[in-house]
């Protein structure tokens, strides 16, 4: 679908991005070290919010942007304040391929193709499905 270039040989490749009945967004993706050694995941993804940062890393930083609505969708959080997206990350070993989801609120039906931005990474524009 698209592929994002990050910082210390990190790439995000989105396979998919699906909207729900429920009015959600979930963007499916591999994370990948293309590097021949080890590298760590850097903490601006999971970005500089008070309530994500206490809950480790993550990708919480990412946003979804309706460049014709000019709206931001950030990723939705569960009743503890825990970011709804892959956590955990640190460190990837060389080569190593994670898979990854985010999730935010869908942008309205009418809206077909948004963009990606991740903290150090390229803006991404995706199709929607769904």
């Amino acid at each position: 679908m698209a592929g994002l270039q990050g910082p210390n040989g990190l790439t995000l490749t989105i396979t998919s991005a699906e909207r729900d009945p429920a009015g959600h967004l979930t963007i499916r993706g591999d994370l990948t070290n293309g590097r021949a050694e080890a590298t760590v995941v850097p903490a601006a993804l999971r970005g500089n919010e008070l309530e994500v940062l206490r809950t480790g890393p993550s990708l919480a930083g990412a946003t979804v942007v309706d460049f014709v609505r000019d709206k931001r969708y950030y990723v939705l959080r569960d009743t503890d304040g825990h970011p709804l997206t892959t956590t955990g990350l640190s460190t990837l070993k060389a080569r190593e391929r994670v898979r990854v989801f985010m999730q935010f609120p869908a942008p309205p039906a009418g809206t077909a193709t948004v963009g990606l931005q991740l903290p150090l990474f390229d803006t991404a524009t995706i199709k929607i499905s769904g």
